[in-house]
């Protein structure tokens, strides 16, 4: 079967589809309108962490969903912290520090169900330095392109930190090896992935087109700005600068 689609969401929809044919897909359910959890998320993890990317990563930003749970609790055991972006930017940024989190509370800690008891908030203005950004997928293809749920917050969360001045650092992402499509057209917001890790593989990626540069305020609605309060912050602090 081809695996080449004409939208995002048809690569979406095939997807979701195929991971809870295969039965693969793992809690929470349905898979439709997620980041997907699936089965072998953590040896995923486990491969992404053996890349020599990770020789010097000290901090990181890393997505809340569910398959990169089993990361978020390595990233702790190996006392690397990360930030953290609350779901839909609703909340804004918080900060995991193994160093503030007791060792049995990691696995608590890890879970978005139980994680902000130990996050702490951090002010637009405060977000500190990453050496890696983890992102969740629903799609992806060789090339690097990814696609989520199709409201752009992985696009969003990376272009904050480009608007405040920070330096541009890999992008990587883990999936299940159904998730990895041949393609789907890409827009030019999007946010490329350079390391995609499955339960069986690692692909390195030559990544020919930028990530984004900063937000594209013009793609925005009223109704982003409702739900992501920080943006309306963030883009009150561009026009001053």
């Amino acid at each position: 079967m081809s695996t080449r689609f004409n939208s995002k969401q048809d690569a979406r929809e095939y997807v979701w589809s195929t991971l809870a044919e295969q039965k693969v897909a793992a809690f929470p359910f349905p898979v439709e309108g997620r980041i997907p959890n699936f089965t072998g998320a953590r040896k995923a993890a486990e491969r992404l962490l053996r890349h020599p990317v990770w020789s010097s990563v000290k901090r990181v930003k890393c997505n809340p969903d569910s398959p990169q749970r089993a990361l978020r609790l390595e990233l702790l055991k190996r006392g690397i912290s990360y930030v953290f972006p609350t779901p839909r930017l609703k909340g804004g940024f918080y900060l995991f520090d193994p160093e503030k989190i007791p060792q049995d509370q990691y696995s608590q800690a890890a879970a978005l169900s139980t994680c902000m008891a130990w996050g702490q908030p951090i002010a637009l203005h405060e977000l500190p330095p990453i050496d890696l950004a983890v992102t969740g997928s629903v799609a992806v293809t060789e090339q690097g392109y990814r696609c989520g749920k199709g409201h752009g917050y992985g696009d969003i969360e990376y272009a904050i930190y480009m608007e405040l001045g920070h330096p541009p650092v890999p992008v990587v992402t883990t999936v299940h090896d159904l998730q990895c499509v041949d393609y789907f057209p890409p827009a030019a917001h999007d946010l490329s992935v350079s390391i995609i890790a499955t339960p069986t593989t690692l692909l390195e990626i030559d990544i020919e087109n930028a990530p984004p540069a900063g937000i594209r305020w013009e793609l925005l609605t009223e109704s982003d700005f409702d739900a992501m309060p920080i943006l309306a912050e963030l883009q009150s602090r561009s026009n001053q600068s």
